[in-house]
């Protein structure tokens, strides 16, 4: 059995095989003999001489069989059989093929807690699952190999620091396929904790230094805090100590500390650092073989080293061997390999660095189709994929290459994928910030293609980039009457589907233990691939091939069925508005006068005036105020309305509908207004209000949805909730809330079913309850906006705040009218302002067709005059009970109490949906 010869190994399964054969079942050495054939073939397998696992690991299985627990020889057994199998699994290279993990898990079912090498059982199949996903990318993969590697941890095993560095070293493979920040932070923590294990004179002390540089260097590139990277740098140089000339391990040092002095140079524009790196990179280099399994990494990373110092000294002979190393590596490398995407992105890099110098147009077009191939690149993380997409679009736009428009879909079809694969709200919002560099995506997406005069595709582009929270969180709730009619029983599946994965995200956002998170990550992902297949199978039936698809701009265009919606860009290329007109073409309204920097100073000017406004009499003229609705009129909203009147003939008091992005999102452009008489003195000109009636819509899908949903109607039942004494920590007592539930009762049809919720039961759960029960809503208390944690923007309730979250979380489809008489309910996040998340845009969401929000703090003594007037106006008609009446009825509202409420207060009301 100790011959290595494949005859030997042949000849001895072949003997094992003829006693096995000798001994059939019932044989008192029949399990004997499964054993010793199954350990000749394990060794044939070990030395890749025999490939048939299955029948192998089958025999282990029938030899444990016939000594089941009880019997009295089952210790023994089990105990022989794990020796033998494990003593053979040490000898298997870890290649993270099925057959490999196939194997390892029987193993690990040979060893039950409390067996000795359960640890390292568990930390083998840990290693191979971690190497398939390495290969694969599955991210089911490395969750597993995570909860493995937790497993062995928690057994205590004597050698804890070698265990302690498997897991962080598991945890950052998928911080850097998910990008999630706590992964990074407790990687290093555990990375910390291995050190402290290994003391100075312990001999793995040099494997945990470097360990933990290369985390530290993680997260230097992750937040940029330059202490990370002088840190990496010492443990390096100390572990460089350890590993003199001849130990084995020193190329892999120089390397990480190359790469670290690299990232310091970047940072410190230091030459020394620069220099020190590249010499460190030919020494690791020349110390590998050209058979080693890490050398296309060293070959990329000397590649960028010599790339930066190309463009500090010009001296070309260093970028064309940074050329030449990155196609060694892609050379070096199978079709699959994920680290390919790190040879196209330095490879794309070389080729940008010479185009800057030289001006060759043909390295452009090779460095963006490096860019394409490293973002394609289907083994490597979705958060680096989407990093390279946005390193493309920028590349592209500075140098005016007609990959741009290409570069931003891209961009928008990966962190959509990527958002979709979050298990919760919540985690969605947090891995979106992470991307927060990449807010202005969707206006610059648009602003390039109208320089590229492709009106609709920017329609189409910023309808993709905003709003994806509520965009992917709406794909759960589909309206499912066209595809009931084609195939009912594919539309239940898809609703039951959508429910659990609803289910399942909702469930994860309450869990706060990282392991039994990791679980409910992974049974999110199981449904969500079983979700994803019924959508498939959806979109091959005819006229569904575009089911859930980012909506073409013939399907947007529904939007204006009502009337016009105009998007207002903000982009750093430029500031203009494109209107989408009930039938034909877009039309583009640019405003040559207005940039970025000058609507986010607006911006700030409102603020200020807004807060000064409310320090004041009222009846104190707001003239500063007035200059600013001035500018908004005449840079913004006067080019739009001499398109709408002169180019589309819209008739006076119109309804239209604005959709702003980015800084558009915090200016109150429904109060534009010239305050300036007529030439002939015939009278002041109209502002807007007076010539349209004007609402918002956060996205046109939305909108869109909206009016989709009015086609069922519940019977009107009408609920005021007021809360005018807030629980501890949520707000001062609100003197005219009851005063304000008793005017709207009065104002109530009799034929409308009224009840109010205030007081002690004005609860959390009691509003939930109301919103659930009933479907128009007035609510009058304190809004906050919580611009850190925008799901946390809250009403104030008698116990607790009634949060963002806890609406969203809530489908009430027969919902109608949501009347928000509190502050800031309609005002976005800061952070990420084009994902449009406010209490009125989740009330929407969860079902509202038609919300009143506010934009600033509202005064509740002067609000209740404006209820008044609107309830008013809304129910003139007697018996008549329609949400699609709000933006007229709240136009009417504010220009009927300009005598009694201040300007500031008037124009703090918008209406947002149908």
């Amino acid at each position: 059995m100790r011959s290595k010869s494949v005859s030997a190994l042949n000849d001895t399964v072949e003997h094992f095989q003829f006693v096995l054969d000798k001994c059939p079942v019932g044989h008192p050495d029949h399990a004997a003999a499964l054993t010793n054939l199954a350990w000749a073939r394990l060794q044939g397998y070990s030395r890749n001489d025999l490939q048939d696992i299955d029948s192998t690991t089958s025999l282990f299985r029938d030899a444990l069989a016939l000594r089941p627990q009880g019997h009295p020889d089952h210790p023994q057994s089990l105990y022989h059989l794990a020796e033998y199998v494990i003593c053979e699994c040490n000898n298997l290279p870890k290649d993270g093929s099925d057959e490999d993990i196939q194997l390892r898990r029987i193993v690990l079912e040979l060893c039950p807690l409390g067996h000795q090498r359960r640890p390292r059982v568990l930390d083998g199949l840990s290693w191979a699952l971690g190497a398939r996903f390495t290969e694969r990318g599955s991210i089911d993969d490395i969750d597993e190999s995570i909860q493995l590697c937790r497993d062995a941890v928690s057994l205590c095993p004597e050698d804890v620091a070698y265990y302690l560095n498997n897991l962080a070293f598991s945890i950052n493979l998928r911080f850097n396929h998910q990008g999630k920040s706590h992964d990074l932070d407790e990687a290093i923590s555990l990375h910390e904790e291995a050190l402290s294990l290994r003391p100075v004179g312990h001999a793995s002390r040099d494997t945990s230094l470097g360990n933990l540089g290369n985390i530290l260097c993680a997260r230097c590139q992750h937040r940029g805090d330059i202490n990370d990277i002088n840190r990496a740098i010492s443990l390096y140089r100390e572990a460089l100590t350890l590993c003199p000339p001849g130990h084995p391990s020193r190329d892999t040092v120089l390397n990480n500390l190359a790469l670290a002095l690299t990232i310091r140079c970047e940072k410190l524009r230091t030459s020394e650092d620069l220099n020190e790196a590249i010499d460190s990179y030919h020494e690791s280099l020349r110390l590998k073989q050209h058979d080693h399994p890490e050398r296309h990494r060293t070959l990329c990373s000397l590649s960028t080293a010599l790339c930066f110092r190309f463009t500090e000294t010009g001296k070309n002979e260093d970028v064309e061997e940074a050329i030449d190393l990155c196609q060694q590596s892609l050379a070096a490398l199978p079709s699959l390999h994920p680290d390919r995407y790190f040879s196209f992105m330095r490879l794309e890099r070389a080729y940008l660095s010479r185009y800057q110098a030289q001006r060759n147009h043909t390295d452009l077009s090779l460095a963006v189709e490096n860019f394409r191939s490293a973002t394609r690149h289907p083994t490597q993380g979705l958060p680096r994929r989407i990093s390279r997409a946005y390193h493309w679009t920028l590349d592209a736009e500075q140098h005016g290459h007609e990959s741009a428009l290409e570069a931003y879909a891209t961009f928008f079809e990966f962190l959509d994928a990527h958002l979709a694969t979050q298990p919760s709200t919540t985690s969605r919002q947090e891995a979106a910030t992470a991307f927060s560099y990449a807010r202005m995506f969707p206006v610059n997406a648009a602003s390039c293609a109208i320089r590229r005069d492709d009106l609709p595709h920017a329609v189409e582009l910023v309808e993709q980039g905003r709003g994806q929270q509520w965009s992917l969180a709406s794909r759960l709730r589909t309206p499912l009457e066209d595809l009931e009619s084609a195939d009912s029983n594919l539309a239940h599946n898809f609703s039951e589907l959508s429910r659990l994965v609803s289910n399942a995200a909702q469930g994860s956002a309450a869990i706060t233990d990282r392991a039994a998170a990791d679980q409910a990550a992974v049974e999110y992902r199981r449904i969500r691939k079983r979700w994803e297949a019924a959508v498939a199978e959806i979109r091959s039936i005819q006229g569904f091939a575009r089911f859930l698809l980012p909506p073409s701009y013939e399907e947007l265009q529904a939007a204006a069925s009502h009337g016009p919606v105009i998007i207002l860009i903000a982009s750093i290329y430029s500031c203009g508005a494109i209107i989408v007109p009930t039938s034909g073409e877009p039309h583009h309204v640019p405003f040559p006068s207005v940039a970025l920097a000058d609507l986010k100073m607006l911006k700030n000017n409102f603020a200020r005036e807004i807060k000064l406004a409310g320090r004041m009499d009222p009846t104190e003229p707001r003239k500063d105020l007035r200059v600013l609705l001035r500018k908004i009129w005449d840079e913004i909203m006067l080019p739009i309305v001499n398109v709408l009147q002169h180019d589309l003939k819209l008739r006076r008091r119109s309804r239209i509908w604005l959709c702003p992005t980015a800084a558009f999102t915090s200016i109150p452009l429904h109060a534009a207004h010239p305050f300036r008489t007529k030439e002939d003195r015939s009278g002041q000109e109209s502002c807007l209000e007076e010539l349209y009636v004007c609402s918002y819509t956060p996205t046109l899908s939305a909108l869109i949805r909206s009016r989709h949903m009015m086609k069922t109607r519940a019977t009107p039942s009408f609920i005021a909730v007021g809360q005018s004494q807030p629980g501890a920590g949520q707000g001062t007592v609100l003197a005219a809330v009851d005063s304000e539930l008793e005017l709207v009762h009065k104002l109530i049809p009799p034929n409308v079913k009224f009840t109010t919720l205030s007081g002690d039961d004005a609860t959390r759960a009691g509003a939930l309850d109301a919103l659930q029960r009933n479907t128009w809503v007035h609510l009058a208390c304190h809004g906050k906006q919580d611009r850190e944690q925008p799901y946390n923007s809250r009403f104030s309730m008698r116990d607790e705040p009634l949060t963002l979250l806890d609406i969203m979380e809530n489908n009430i489809p027969q919902a109608e009218f949501a009347f928000l008489s509190a502050c800031h309910t309609a005002v976005g996040d800061e952070q990420t302002p084009d994902e449009v998340i406010h209490l009125a845009a989740g009330l929407q969401f969860s079902g509202f067709k038609s919300v009143i929000g506010t934009l600033w703090g509202v005064d509740d003594a002067v609000a209740k005059h404006v209820v008044e007037a609107f309830y008013g106006n809304m129910f003139k008609k007697k018996g008549v009970v329609d949400c699609t009446r709000a933006a007229s009825a709240l136009n009417y509202a504010t220009n009927t109490v300009k005598s009694k409420v201040p300007l500031e207060q008037r124009i703090v009301f918008i209406h947002i949906g149908v």
